[in-house]
């Protein structure tokens, strides 16, 4: 084998594999180059991208046509946002995703994602939106949450789960909400306002707005009471 053998592969490739492989370079690369070129690569992409955004390396963008990223957001390295379909996913002002967030809107025909301003979703959450997705304002996301928004049926031990159907709907994430690390969101977890999730805590059922929850499954323990 040549000591050279990827010099001489670069040199046998044609006009479009080099720029493929330059595009895989800057996508990786942490200078502050790259990172000016990623986000002029994706204002071409982009169903719609704001300014001062920022772009970690090795961010994955599936179907960015259908992605609009609005001003002051900052997308952490290792990032995947997957827009199934013309839903697709919408993110606004000054949003967070840290390192390794996840977001799919899993099915093309009813799936999407929208999180409103100043959201923070924290290192390691997986985010699906099957039927829907909507994340209130001033939300907080602590890391390595899973919010799936559906439930398999399992009657029949004759049949294989993954052929009998499941539960499905849109989840409301309501604003100001502040959900605990290593918490899981069902598809019946709509969250209402204000309202807070321990860490650790299942959530499979509506939290009422302003409560404290936690456990699994999770159940308000108090509310949060205005002062005067």
């Amino acid at each position: 084998m040549s000591d050279y053998m990827f010099t001489e592969a670069f040199e046998g490739m044609d006009k479009d594999a080099r720029e493929s492989f330059y595009r895989t370079v800057f996508m990786n690369d942490p200078s502050p180059y790259a990172a000016e070129l990623r986000k002029q690569y994706y204002k071409t992409v982009l169903k719609h991208m704001g300014e001062n955004v920022s772009f970690g390396r090795n961010v994955k963008i599936i179907n960015p046509q259908w992605v609009s990223i609005a001003d002051g957001v900052y997308i952490a390295d290792d990032v995947t946002i997957v827009a199934r379909g013309e839903g697709g996913v919408t993110i606004g002002e000054k949003t967070s995703l840290q390192h390794r967030v996840y977001l799919d809107t899993e099915r093309a025909d009813t799936g999407y994602i929208t999180i409103a301003d100043h959201v923070y979703i924290g290192t390691g959450t997986t985010l699906f939106g099957h039927k829907g997705l909507e994340i209130g304002d001033h939300t907080l996301f602590a890391q390595n949450i899973t919010l799936t928004p559906y439930s398999h049926k399992f009657p029949d031990p004759d049949k294989d789960i993954i052929t009998q159907g499941g539960n499905c709907k849109k989840v409301v994430i309501g604003r100001d909400v502040y959900v605990g690390m290593g918490c899981n969101i069902m598809y019946s977890g709509d969250i209402g306002d204000g309202s807070v999730v321990g860490c650790g805590s299942t959530v499979v059922k509506p939290i009422p707005p302003y409560s404290v929850a936690v456990g699994t499954p999770a159940r308000v323990i108090k509310k949060r009471e205005k002062t005067e």
